[in-house]
């Protein structure tokens, strides 16, 4: 599967686009549309095009992520908010979780228990900066979220 059009919008609006290199909350240097890497550093600043460029080519390491680990068939709406999730936590949060096990959303969902793989979401809420993010991750993996923003 791919992310969708309304999945990218929601992960833009989630992670904002910077044209100037910043220190996220961890520290990390970032830039763009949350893309970090060791050519990232202070001082350093990018076009909203070349923003919008590397952001294509990272989306793809995480639907990838997704696709590599879900056994289960996934709605558009699932597969975006899982790809917002990898994309924030990371390419191995679902395959390894924080423990190098499959995550708890994972296993839940590979068991086809998709009302338990949403509510798994709320493990994912410890860093405060980063719950209004999970909530909307999980509403929008339950298809509420979604189905609001469309209708708007």
């Amino acid at each position: 599967m791919k992310i969708s059009q309304q999945g990218i919008d929601l992960l833009i609006e989630r992670e904002a686009l910077r044209t100037r290199a910043y220190r996220d909350s961890k520290g990390i240097w970032t830039i763009g549309i949350g893309h970090i890497g060791p050519e990232v550093h202070e001082g350093l600043v990018w076009t909203e095009e070349k923003c919008r460029e590397v952001f294509a080519r990272d989306i793809e390491r995480f639907e990838k992520a997704v696709n590599d680990c879900v056994k289960v068939p996934l709605e558009q709406y699932q597969f975006d908010a899982l790809v917002s999730f990898a994309f924030n936590c990371g390419e191995n949060a679902l395959p390894r979780g924080a423990n190098g096990y499959p995550s708890s959303i994972l296993r839940a969902l590979n068991r086809g228990d998709y009302d338990g793989a949403g509510n798994a979401f709320d493990n994912w809420m410890a860093d405060p900066e980063v719950r209004s993010r999970r909530r909307g991750e999980r509403e929008q993996f339950r298809g509420a979220a979604f189905e609001a923003r469309i209708a708007a």
